[in-house]
């Protein structure tokens, strides 16, 4: 049995790749998070304007503020909903490679349990080869059979 892995090269790949996954859902959820972060600075600002009008100049003004504001907080739900989808996305790929790599690395460790296997196996033998030249040996010395 080949003592090193067979597959190593194609198991740092995995990993590189679980890590190139990693790295883009963690990118995905922090857009996802920062359009929350705006989301929520941009209801806040819309409960902050005011209320009472002096006239119908400033009710006007009042009116096309709110209309803006709530647009744009429209605009970034529906940009908050395609974030949400890109991290669902993300989640999927890092699951993928992340099997990938498990899978792998399972083999590999089943690799390792029949290396040690077969260095115990070459031990005993030089063991039990060592015991039964002695075990001659020690027959010769004492005058053959009994």
């Amino acid at each position: 049995m080949a003592r090193t892995f067979a597959l190593a090269g194609l198991l740092r790949l995995r990993h590189l790749q679980q890590d190139q996954a990693a790295g883009d859902l963690a990118a995905a959820n922090a857009v996802a998070q920062a359009n929350a972060a705006r989301r929520a600075d941009a209801r806040a600002g819309l409960q902050r304007m005011p209320s009472t009008a002096n006239g119908a100049d400033m009710l006007s003004t009042i009116a096309a503020a709110r209309a803006s504001a709530r647009s744009m907080l429209a605009d970034m739900e529906a940009l908050g909903r395609n974030y949400q989808v890109a991290v669902g996305e993300a989640q999927v790929a890092f699951d993928a490679t992340r099997a990938d790599s498990v899978r792998l690395e399972k083999l590999e460790g089943r690799h390792g349990a029949l290396v040690v296997a077969e260095d115990l196996h070459r031990e005993q033998t030089v063991l039990d080869e060592i015991a039964g030249a002695g075990w001659h040996r020690n027959r010769s010395v004492d005058g053959g059979p009994r």
